[in-house]
């Protein structure tokens, strides 16, 4: 493996300059970088009704706001706004794209550079690159400036878009558009790819271009030391804890302990997992203890994980939805099966809106310990009691079945699975994949097509291919008319060589010639 040199912070030519340095952060926010759900003024019906505990992935924003104006009520542009905010801060992407697109249709907000740099990132993480592409194309070049290139170099960051990403940073280097969170995103793509060296390269680039160092700069670099390097990391962390104006926070320590963690000290985690317990400031105990919960869980120290739990229903006036997920998911993680249930049930008792993405944690956890009767018990009770399970709940469901050979149970939940709601998930393809074969075994053909055509909206595309090459590559060919089937899914994607090479050959023996185009039903 290639020896990266160690970056000693304290002759680092850009931290020498400390004076220049502790002006600049100075005047920069100490905030947090970890992003806090705004605070919505008016708790009204309308945000009861779109707020992301009440709705599932599939609801129509705009059905719920277009019958709030037909209502005669009002729209606060600001707190839609807010909400935008607030579904991009919960991952519901898909309902913060509605929500802008509804209110750009309507001139509740304008076309300024910072609203349409956020309509870029929503695109990207809705409809994909290519989407997004094109509507940054469609923007005006007098509106293209560093937020919104800023936002597209961010969205192939993110995608992991390598070659697009520095391209449209030499581009934006040409326009003057660089700004300390351009870096950010780059130095970011780097770890995330494991571009040792061109991380390296682009932080002498940020020395010599005198960027401004904001504290998740801080917080990128010993990330991004922290999987590789041990000893950068640490000089970096010496030199924060020496500059005054660099005041450390519990963030700063979780990002050590998983450092450590990475390189198996595990004395060393711990020592820093209780560095970031000290560091707690009252307005981030929430996301801090969350965390916490998952580091003590990856570490098997159970106990650390109840005492964090007893800590954070104490000192937090509410734990929601996204706190008890965390708990039950590092419960499962310590196979303490009978905690989770305990916690689930402590959390029915008392959360106002029922949330499947809790309840599916302990469908995992019984998946995990293959006991199918309790998740089948579980999920029949919440059915019982009126909730209507979503896509993924059902195929956590026929997952659990089919690994236990219940393939009947499971073929009924993936059926439920694919008539659910959740537009973005994606059906387990093994699983899927097992029942058509179970369907094919037992001679029912027309039930594995109509499973196939039926699963086509929340499957990839890819899976029906992946299948048939797999099939081919076993000798085990499906019969001739699931194979048609297959052919016509098969018919906008690419083909595998391999199966076409079989089709021929069968063809050959039967005295037809088999061709996409041709095998159709």
């Amino acid at each position: 493996m290639m020896a990266f040199r160690s970056y000693n912070f304290a002759d680092h030519s850009l931290l020498s300059n400390s004076n220049r340095i502790s002006r600049i952060l100075f005047k920069n926010s100490f905030s947090s970088t970890i992003a806090q759900s705004p605070i919505i003024r008016n708790h009204d019906a309308l945000y009861k009704r779109i707020s992301p505990a009440a709705i599932t992935a599939k609801t129509s924003i705009v059905s719920i706001l277009d019958q709030w104006v037909q209502e005669g009520k009002n729209i606060v542009a600001d707190e839609l706004k807010n909400m935008i905010k607030v579904f991009r801060n919960h991952n519901r992407y898909s309902q913060a794209l509605q929500l802008s697109e509804w209110m750009t249709n309507r001139s509740y907000l304008d076309q300024s550079s910072g609203n349409l740099a956020i309509h870029l990132d929503l695109i990207s993480r809705v409809h994909g690159l290519e989407q997004a592409e094109k509507f940054f194309e469609s923007i005006p070049d007098s509106l293209k400036n560093f937020k919104v290139y800023g936002t597209l170099l961010n969205c192939y960051a993110f995608k992991k878009s390598l070659t697009k990403a520095e391209a449209t940073m030499e581009k934006m280097k040409q326009l003057g558009f660089m700004t300390t969170h351009s870096y950010h995103s780059m130095l970011s793509l780097y770890t995330k790819t494991e571009n040792h060296e061109k991380l390296v390269k682009l932080i002498d680039q940020m020395d010599k271009a005198n960027v401004r160092y904001h504290r998740q700069t801080y917080y990128i670099l010993l990330t991004a030391y922290a999987s590789f390097d041990i000893k950068s990391m640490e000089n970096l962390l010496a030199y924060m804890e020496a500059n005054p104006y660099l005041p450390l926070d519990w963030h700063v320590y979780i990002i050590l302990a998983k450092g450590y963690l990475n390189f198996n000290q595990v004395e060393k985690t711990l020592e820093m997992l209780k560095k970031s317990e000290e560091n707690i400031f009252q307005n981030t105990k929430g996301v801090a203890y969350e965390i916490l919960l998952t580091m003590y869980a990856s570490l098997g120290k159970k106990d650390h994980v109840y005492r964090i739990w007893n800590l954070y229903k104490k000192t937090w006036r509410k734990v929601d939805n996204k706190g008890y997920h965390h708990m039950v998911s590092s419960l499962v993680k310590l196979d303490d099966i009978d905690g989770v249930e305990k916690i689930v049930e402590e959390w029915e008792s008392v959360t106002p809106m029922f949330d499947f993405w809790v309840a599916n944690v302990l469908v995992n956890g019984y998946s995990k310990k293959g006991d199918w009767k309790k998740a089948e018990a579980f999920v029949e009770r919440l059915v019982s009691e009126g909730k209507k399970p979503p896509r993924s709940t059902w195929d956590i469901l026929a997952t659990v079945f089919c690994k236990n050979g219940e393939m009947e149970k499971a073929l009924d939940a993936m059926r439920k699975a694919i008539l659910s709601n959740g537009d973005h998930w994606k059906l387990n393809e093994v699983t899927l994949r097992t029942c058509v074969k179970y369907l094919e075994e037992n001679g029912e053909m027309e039930v594995a097509k109509e499973l196939l055509k039926s699963s086509e909206g929340c499957r990839d595309l890819k899976f029906v291919s992946n299948v048939v090459e797999q099939q081919a590559q076993s000798n085990q060919l499906p019969p001739l008319s699931l194979r048609s089937h297959l052919l016509q899914i098969l018919n906008n994607v690419q083909i595998p060589g391999v199966f076409l090479s079989f089709c021929a050959s069968d063809s050959l023996a039967s005295g037809a010639v088999c061709s996409p185009s041709e095998a159709v039903d």
